[in-house]
């Protein structure tokens, strides 16, 4: 896996099952095992490629559980309802756009990247896909 400059404070396998428990969802394991090592935080390579039209964007942050700025939970409540069904953020890019994780059968695991601002006529109109899985994702960052 690509490395982070700074995590934030490590949680436990129990920390992460009672926020799945919570919100009434199933992460993947990619993301768990990323989530067990950071618990987000900055990345060192933060940047990546949206779409040839679209072109590049960076992660300013990845979420975390727990006390901190920017936690997953809190991001998750704000963000409930705006982003697409079966989709949670997971980072975030200097312009308040999202790097989404499928949560769901038929985007489980997969990235996506969410644009806030653009009009968007069907549900995943201002959607993206990234990567296949969040291991592909981290370790494309350049």
């Amino acid at each position: 896996m690509a490395n982070m400059d700074q995590g934030n404070e490590k949680i436990t396998i129990n920390e992460i099952r009672e926020f799945e428990g919570k919100y009434v969802l199933k992460l993947p394991e990619q993301y768990i095992d990323f989530l067990l090592k950071y618990n987000g935080g900055y990345p060192e390579a933060s940047t990546f490629k949206i779409s040839d039209e679209e072109g590049e964007s960076v992660v300013n942050k990845f979420y975390g559980i727990g006390d901190m700025k920017g936690n997953l939970a809190k991001v998750f409540e704000i963000l409930d309802g705006e982003l697409p069904e079966g989709f949670i953020a997971i980072a975030s890019d200097p312009g308040g756009n999202e790097i989404c994780i499928g949560i769901s059968e038929e985007y489980f695991g997969k990235i996506y990247f969410w644009i806030h601002d653009m009009e968007a006529n069907e549900e995943m109109d201002n959607m993206f896909f990234i990567n296949n899985s969040f291991n592909d994702f981290f370790e494309n960052l350049y």
